[in-house]
């Protein structure tokens, strides 16, 4: 996420390293690049004149701490800023209140509010032990009613199916309602949108605000959006109160513009990003993480996060075992660990959290996707299982085989082997098995298609 913006800051950087202290001149010369850098991810100009004012006021005639260069003093300042800039310190939804706590969704058309409602609701079930209700008072979007029920189902959620030809205020109130005869602690409501700001949905979502009287109000937004987006929610601001906003499609967010810009416009933290397509991509919004990823200094918290919460710890367990009995790694085992990374939202999505990950090559960056794992997976399913046991019989014809089965050429089947034995040769020096010791071998161990070193 943010590539353009990570890309801009490491220049300023490098810029920066051969100076020996900080000048008036130099910390303009930075300063310039940053406003450029903003500017060309579509944060709003105020906010980029207020952010670029504070970083010259705090630089200059700064004291430059011993173990820094001037170029990491000023990406110093300029990280507690963005810091500021976007929250200090995560915030949450206002769950300690007297059941149940009413959460109401409000945005606009396309932003990505029903699959966040299911999402949000799996989040508070998992991580907060919660026992959400769903209900959707959007009754003009063609399915959309639907949508929601069928994402609850999947999610093993409680939904309130409404009355045929019911209006969005009946909906909310028969919904509160039902969540109180069911003693649920959380009622999660999703809203119409527009596909822009009209007085229609402003008056219906204040009438549904007072109906509810909703512990939080959150704006959901498509973090793609840009300036668009801080638009949108300083119009919701105005309409009702808001406590909180969502940021979606933030994995697909080259810029960064509305993650930068929106607390300003709003007045409210970011609480969430939607991070993919997977019922679990939602993830709490901690700005100084965000913000060492758009430096360039990884995640490697939320990438150890991710691992605890989402490896199997009983499959890696019961590979470090075999392991350690030298019955060696197959390729069944390779297969477990390829889902592992698939679990995690791919390569991609790791080396994002990892320091200088952006500084990939193009080509090998290019091929850090889901599509590479699953292509993998495919040849590894389109073996017999006895060529999973013994990989050393696959001959040409098999390997023919494997490939026409899989949907992939004989190069791919052959570079999976390549890859495979790599793996081996990796397993084999380490005393326990499991993710983390996959991760550490991954640059040896698995080279993204296209990689060539």
């Amino acid at each position: 996420m943010f590539e353009n913006l990570t890309a801009r800051f490491d220049r300023i950087l490098k810029d920066l390293r051969g100076h020996a202290r900080l000048t008036p001149e130099n910390i303009d010369a930075a300063l310039r690049e940053v406003r450029m850098a903003l500017l060309e991810a579509d944060v709003a100009l105020p906010v980029v004149r207020e952010f670029i004012d504070e970083v010259r006021a705090k630089s200059v005639g700064a004291e430059v701490s011993s173990s820094l260069t001037p170029g990491q003093e000023i990406i110093r300042v300029v990280r507690d800023e963005l810091v500021r800039m976007m929250g200090d310190g995560a915030a949450m939804l206002r769950l300690d209140v007297p059941p149940p706590a009413i959460i109401l969704i409000v945005g606009l058309q396309g932003a990505g509010k029903t699959t966040t409602v299911a999402k949000l609701g799996r989040w508070l079930r998992d991580e907060r032990r919660r026992s959400p209700l769903l209900a959707s008072c959007d009754v003009y979007r063609p399915a959309a009613i639907d949508q929601l029920a069928r994402l609850a189902e999947q999610e093993q959620l409680d939904f309130v199916h409404p009355e045929p030809g019911a209006a969005p205020v009946a909906i909310a109130e028969a919904a509160l309602q039902r969540g109180r005869a069911r003693l649920a602690d959380t009622i999660l409501i999703d809203t119409a949108g527009r596909l822009h700001v009209d007085d229609a949905m402003m008056a219906e979502v204040r009438a549904l605000h007072a109906v509810l009287n909703p512990t939080d109000t959150l704006f959901v937004v498509d973090s793609m959006t840009g300036q668009d987006a801080v638009r949108s929610a300083a119009a919701f601001g105005a309409a009702v109160p808001l406590t909180g906003v969502i940021l979606t499609k933030v994995d697909g967010d080259a810029r960064g513009g509305a993650a930068l810009s929106v607390r300003r416009a709003t007045g409210v933290p970011i609480l969430f990003m939607g991070t993919g397509e997977r019922a679990d991509a939602l993830a709490p919004f901690q700005p100084e993480r965000v913000v060492s990823r758009i430096l360039g200094m990884g995640d490697v918290l939320s990438l150890i996060e991710d691992l605890d919460r989402k490896a199997d710890k009983e499959k890696a367990a019961d590979l470090a075992r075999k392991l350690r009995k030298g019955k060696g790694f197959g390729l069944d085992d390779f297969r477990d660990q390829i889902r592992e990374m698939r679990g995690m939202g791919g390569l991609g999505a790791m080396l994002d959290k990892l320091p200088g990950g952006h500084r990939l090559p193009p080509a090998a960056a290019a091929s850090l996707d889901d599509r590479e794992l699953v292509r993998l997976e495919a040849i590894i399913d389109s073996m017999t299982p006895k060529e999973r046991r013994r990989p050393e019989i696959i001959n040409s014809s098999r390997r023919k085989r494997i490939a026409g089965g899989s949907g992939t050429t004989i190069q791919d089947v052959n570079r999976l082997l390549k890859q495979f034995t790599q793996m081996q040769k990796m397993m084999k020096k380490v005393a326990k098995g499991g993710m983390a010791n996959l991760l550490r071998g991954l640059g040896g161990g698995m080279p993204p298609r296209g990689f060539r070193g």
